[in-house]
């Protein structure tokens, strides 16, 4: 079976939103080590990997909103999708208190092929949707550990992720803020704002509404709990979109 860098689920459908996840799989092309990393499997399953059942609530996500879903079809360690070309955790050699054998003695070389075999074609198929949605707004769907190691845990149950003056997220923090069961994190756990990344090159940098959602991933383990997700953001995404005036 000939390997895709990306998957793209409901190119026609009509919705006008664009749902993307930048982290949905753990996979090491084959062309990457002969297909593994150096990295046993406990390792590969963690967050450091991928983001753990963010790909399936995206794909829930389109189903409801009748919108189109990109995922990015490689683990984060071979090459982070949701880096610039010049970011220098482009291509991780430690995370989170874990050597990635197979990238340690990586060099521009190897780097510039995994660019061009993975990260460059995601983004292009990425961009090729978001232009052809006018008035789409952009959701990145991604998940966070819930405690790092030697790090305090994490308190929120979902984090919205935006620059300033970014025109969408803030209604959907004030929907999300109005949950009362609910732990919202504001740029949390992680900036909103990180120059080159996915959502800035395809949002931000072109005037799109976006937002970057992150989920804890001990929420969203199972089916259950992904559909579930996925069954309340619909409808509060698309209110914020109504009280953004979008």
């Amino acid at each position: 079976m000939t390997y895709s860098p990306f998957f793209v689920h409901g190119a026609d459908r009509p919705g006008k939103w664009l749902i993307t996840c930048d982290h949905a799989t753990n996979m090491v092309p084959p062309f990457v080590g002969g297909g593994d990393l150096g990295l046993p499997r406990e390792d590969m399953e963690r967050h450091i990997a991928y983001d753990p059942g963010a790909y399936e609530v995206a794909q829930l996500l389109g189903q409801l909103l009748n919108a189109p879903v990109i995922g990015a079809n490689f683990s984060r360690l071979v090459i982070d999708p949701n880096r610039g070309e010049d970011d220098p955790t482009l291509l991780m050699r430690l995370y989170d208190g874990t050597i990635i054998p197979a990238n340690r003695h990586a060099d521009d070389a190897e780097r510039e092929r995994r660019l061009a075999a993975c990260h460059r074609p995601y983004h292009v198929a990425l961009a090729e949707l978001a232009a052809a949605r006018d008035g789409a707004v952009i959701v990145s769907v991604h998940s966070f550990t819930r405690q790092l190691r030697g790090r305090a845990p994490r308190p929120w149950e979902i984090g919205i992720l935006f620059p300033e003056g970014e025109r969408y997220s803030p209604a959907l923090v004030n929907r999300l803020q109005r949950e009362a069961d609910l732990s919202v994190g504001v740029n949390e756990p992680y900036t909103g704002y990180l120059p080159g990344d996915a959502i800035d090159r395809h949002g931000t940098q072109m005037n799109r509404p976006n937002t970057l959602i992150e989920l804890r991933n001990d929420l969203i383990a199972d089916h259950p709990a992904r559909h579930a997700w996925a069954d309340r953001l619909a409808p509060l995404l698309q209110s914020a979109r109504d009280d953004a005036g979008l």
